[in-house]
């Protein structure tokens, strides 16, 4: 395997057994009349769904691959933490594979800077390399969607995986990753509406112009915040999974807006961005975002963030590597694999971040 990551995520395996941070429970404001109620893990609620956050136990099933070498292609948006999470992932389904004599090899490339025409460019190359399977994050449905149906017309086998799939309809043949983007926008936006009591001024910090999964939770975002009458968004802004972006963006909409309440954060990149901001300010504004960046669980173990949707990125790598041995083999999607595995995120809170930074990262500090 050969990856252009720069830094790579320490995973433990600790015992499930391990005691999260103790916290008591807080009050929590009741709901407008009529609001529908999301399934957010509450502030001072069972320990058991963080627990469950990420999953470590995964084994190769029963299936029996035609071949013992294969050779695939992954690319995603940009190089970054998130994707080394799921690389573990793979890198585990690929031991596994090697234990029953069965080589698997694989690019795992992406640029510096997000950029869905460099994107198009890795995949117009790729296809001429003889690859049994290429895999795509989708840096822009609208762009990219179109070569993923190009490649399957040239009779390239072609998949999506990790937060973004392709655009409906598209040729590709499976999908492996958060089929929930939407929703867990929605989730997020919910808590900060239950934290601001139904009233305030918010921001949204996107990241990539045509990333599937950011613009989707942003658009649960939206759709959730329109539900309240007395609240009311007054920035939206595109960081670009930058967090220098994320930061500087955060400066300005605290500088127009001093009486921001919320800001929420779409990828892994802006809930940092937006906490150091609003560390600087000594702002109160509250923070809700995607993931499992180290600085922002320390922001959530500290108060800075308020909450973070952490999605299953080792089990997306894993279920990405054993999805594509099948579809070399001309196998389509049915009894053997879905044609959109589904994985998990699960929201946590300040109690859970000592327990999720001593899993992910060692770290007991």
């Amino acid at each position: 395997m050969r990856r252009n990551t720069k830094q790579r995520l320490t995973v433990l395996l600790l015992a499930a057994s391990l005691a999260l941070a103790a916290c008591s429970d807080q009050d929590i404001p009741q709901k407008p009349d009529g609001a529908q109620v999301t399934d957010v893990l509450q502030p001072g609620s069972s320990d058991s769904s963080a627990l469950s956050a990420v999953d470590f136990s995964h084994e190769l099933d029963a299936y029996v691959p035609k071949k013992d070498s294969y050779s695939f292609y992954f690319t995603y948006k940009i190089v970054h933490p998130w994707w080394d999470a799921v690389a573990l992932g793979m890198e585990e389904a690929q031991r596994q594979f090697l234990g029953r004599g069965i080589t698997v090899t694989y690019e795992y490339m992406a640029p510096d800077s997000a950029s869905a025409d460099d994107q198009a460019q890795r995949l117009h190359a790729a296809e001429t390399a003889g690859y049994d399977v290429i895999g795509v994050d989708v840096a822009d449905e609208a762009i990219i969607s179109p070569i993923l149906d190009s490649l399957v017309a040239s009779g390239t086998k072609v998949m999506t995986f990790s937060s973004s799939d392709a655009a409906e309809g598209c040729k590709r043949i499976a999908y492996v990753g958060n089929t929930h983007n939407y929703e867990d926008g929605a989730a997020l936006t919910e808590a900060l509406c239950e934290k601001l009591e139904y009233k305030g001024k918010v921001a949204i910090l996107v990241g990539s112009v045509g990333a599937p999964c950011h613009e989707d939770r942003a658009a649960g975002a939206r759709d959730t915040i329109a539900k309240y009458s007395a609240m009311e968004i007054v920035a939206t802004e595109y960081d670009m999974d930058s967090i220098d972006i994320a930061y500087e963006l955060t400066l300005k909409i605290l500088s127009d807006h001093p009486d921001l309440d919320g800001i929420i954060c779409c990828n892994m990149s802006n809930p940092v961005g937006a906490a150091r901001a609003i560390l600087e300010k000594q702002s109160d504004t509250v923070i809700v975002g995607m993931d499992h960046d180290r600085e922002a669980l320390h922001y959530l173990k500290d108060g800075v963030i308020y909450c973070l949707g952490v999605q299953d990125c080792y089990s997306i790598g894993f279920d990405t590597l054993t999805t594509a041995v099948k579809i070399a083999d001309g196998l389509l999607p049915g009894d053997l694999y879905p044609e959109r595995v589904n994985e998990i995120t699960t929201v946590i809170y300040q109690k859970d971040a000592a327990f999720m930074l001593e899993l992910l990262y060692g770290d007991d500090t």
